[in-house]
């Protein structure tokens, strides 16, 4: 079975860095898309950026784009999320997931394995 598992979340100051890994097993994953979504106290889940796990095609959400960076590591089987220049807007729950498939990437109903998350916490 899939198994989806991140790290890296933790507390840092506006404008700082951190680097989320979701390392995925069970399966091999040719073809599918491999996801990052945020969800913050009180709101819904909200897509971040995902990569095809062949081709490594790229997608972000507006809020992101030019701070965050998505890649991937077919040999290890982990998938990344560089964060930049984080705002305290950024300050969500990070969950990673993984679906057949690239068409409408950025719905999380789509998506049919999820990680437990991992807490991003950007101070002011």
């Amino acid at each position: 079975q899939v198994q989806l598992v991140e790290s890296g979340g933790g507390l840092v100051q506006a404008g700082g860095s951190l680097r989320l890994s979701c390392a995925a097993s069970g399966r091999t994953f040719s073809g599918y898309v491999m996801g990052w979504f945020r969800q913050a106290p009180g709101k819904v889940r909200e897509f971040a950026a995902a990569t095809t796990w062949t081709t490594g095609i790229k997608y972000y959400a507006d809020s992101v784009k030019g701070r965050f960076t998505v890649s991937r590591d077919n040999a290890k089987n982990t998938m990344y999320l560089q964060m930049n220049s984080l705002k305290p807007e950024d300050t969500a729950v990070y969950y990673c997931a993984t679906r057949k498939g690239w068409a409408a990437v950025r719905d999380p109903t789509e998506y049919d394995y999820w990680g437990q998350g991992t807490q991003v916490t950007v101070s002011s």
